[in-house]
């Protein structure tokens, strides 16, 4: 069965916005109590289409409009008017206008429809009123006192200033499945140099580390190969202790050392969707628990994640850096393009050899090349791709990782015509470091035959010595006389499974240091 109200508003919806504006809302204005209760729908269709096309001249003339009806003797049209509100930019003088209403009305479901709207608009005069009455909208005083410290104090992490206070501090380096070997021997590297950590665990998914003397932030991020940090500030079987947990001392003294300005975070149930419910609740059990800390979907600069673990529920504190400092270099990108920290952990399993001589036949945007590059010994760069986007990305991406005169040469080319382009030819390349098409999202006929030509071409352009590191998108591994197979690991990547391989070309001992 047809619901006429909301057919109303998919026509009014459609409506350009000079004619809804010039004639629906003048007929709805006119019509009598009964006729405006079933036409309201002209009141939420005002709010998203002028969001949507509606004149910035015409902005103050919509608003003082839709203010006017916060007077209406229907509280229906009250409700459709507070909840349009928001989306035409409303200010000051509205959310004057709102907590007028929220002082006079009787009605409980028109104060939850005003919290709503206040969550959006508030500022500092709401936080005022509530601060008199904090029992008239709970829910409300965090999301507003969050908004106002958004604009006033604006919340940055804090990369350079130094943990003191690290007992019972547990640090996991997460990342693909598959790759923990490689972020635990980079760790291991680091640990050797500075010793402020050690590390206390190598599980799937993930690296522990415990500190043994203080640290910043700045420590971590010169890791290259984790995807994320995560704090770990406890575990708990029973969804009434995770508020406990995240107003914890421990939770306190990680976020007060490592940020500047109000502190902010968003709730992420990792592994069960959209949890609204879920995080309104606990979001204002933290709150009541340690209102220093505001929970904050709108560019929060932590991540609380709740891990499920089948066994109970792991907390973490995640700093949130968009766009994340170890990646500076990444002006753009192409679609499928590799994840940084994967493009770090190839260059790293790749090792390191002086005057490297380096080709990404799928170049893309550029990244495996660029992070060999900053691991040193590079004497020179190739990259190939089908794609012209792709080259001019990786080239800009190349400008901006300023790794210094590094000779370096994009060509718009198909692998297999390699020996047009200049520099390239039989026993030329030292390195091979590349993430071929997986055939996943751009359907490849025959990807089989694409990875063996690889294979083949790599066996012909490599140096004797010469590695092929690749992510082999295939369930086999490929049999060439002139390659041997040196490491293979099978990689998570979400939706299916890859093989991080590399090969070494025959002729030559292998190198000491892969």
């Amino acid at each position: 069965m047809k619901n006429p109200a909301k057919e109303l508003y998919n026509q009014l919806r459609r409506l350009p916005w000079k004619q809804l504006w010039e004639t629906e809302v003048p007929r709805f204005d006119r019509a009598d109590p009964r006729e405006r209760m079933s036409n309201v729908a002209v009141v939420r269709a005002v709010g998203v289409v002028f969001a949507e096309s509606g004149p910035a001249e015409e902005r103050e003339q919509v608003k003082q409009w839709l203010t006017s009806l916060l007077r209406d003797p229907n509280e229906k049209v009250r409700r459709y008017a507070m909840t349009a509100l928001p989306k035409i930019g409303a200010g000051e003088g509205e959310e004057t206008q709102l907590l007028d209403l929220l002082r006079t009305t009787p009605s409980e479901r028109e104060k939850k429809f005003l919290g709503r709207t206040l969550d959006k608009i508030g500022g500092t005069a709401t936080l005022h009123v509530l601060e008199t009455a904090p029992d008239l909208l709970p829910q409300t005083g965090q999301k507003v006192k969050a908004s106002v410290a958004r604009a006033q104090s604006p919340s940055v992490i804090a990369m350079d200033r130094p943990l003191a206070e690290f007992a019972g501090v547990r640090i996991h380096l997460r990342g693909r499945k598959g790759l923990e070997s490689i972020v635990r021997d980079e760790a291991e590297e680091a640990i050797a140099k500075d010793g402020k950590f050690r590390i206390a665990e190598v599980a799937p998914g993930r690296v522990a580390l415990v500190p043994v003397a203080p640290f910043c932030l700045g420590d971590l991020y010169a890791l290259r190969c984790f995807g994320s940090i995560g704090f770990v500030l406890g575990s708990a079987n029973q969804p009434d202790a995770l508020a406990s947990i995240i107003a914890a001392p421990l939770s306190l003294r990680i976020l007060k050392t490592f940020t500047e300005g109000a502190i902010r975070y968003r709730l992420n149930f990792t592994s069960k969707g959209h949890q609204r419910g879920a995080v309104r609740t606990l979001a204002a059990q933290v709150y009541a628990a340690c209102p220093e800390i505001l929970n904050d979907a709108r560019n929060a600069p932590w991540s609380i994640n709740l891990y499920d673990t089948g066994r109970g529920t792991v907390v973490e504190l995640s700093p949130r850096l968009v766009p994340d400092p170890r990646f500076y270099y990444r002006q753009d990108d192409v679609p499928a393009a590799s994840h940084p920290p994967l493009a770090a952990c190839m260059a790293r399993l790749a090792g390191k050899a002086g005057d490297e001589i380096v080709w990404d036949p799928f170049c893309g945007s550029g990244l495996e090349l660029l992070e060999r590059a900053l691991r040193g010994g590079v004497k020179a760069l190739y990259g190939t791709d089908l794609s012209g986007e792709a080259i001019a990305i990786s080239r800009s991406n190349l400008a901006a990782a300023n790794v210094g005169p590094i000779h370096s040469k994009f060509t718009i080319s198909d692998f297999r015509d390699f020996a047009a382009i200049e520099g390239l030819g039989p026993n030329t390349v030292t390195l091979i470091l590349t993430n071929p098409p997986m055939g996943r999202r751009v359907p490849i006929a025959d990807l089989n035959g694409l990875i063996s030509d690889l294979v083949s071409v790599a066996a012909t352009v490599l140096v004797p010595g010469g590695r092929l590191v690749f992510a082999n998108p295939l369930p086999h591994s490929f049999v060439h006389p002139g390659l041997r197979l040196i490491s293979r690991q099978e990689i998570d990547f979400g939706a299916f499974f890859t093989r991080l391989e590399m090969y070494q070309k025959t002729g030559a001992p292998r190198l000491s240091n892969l």
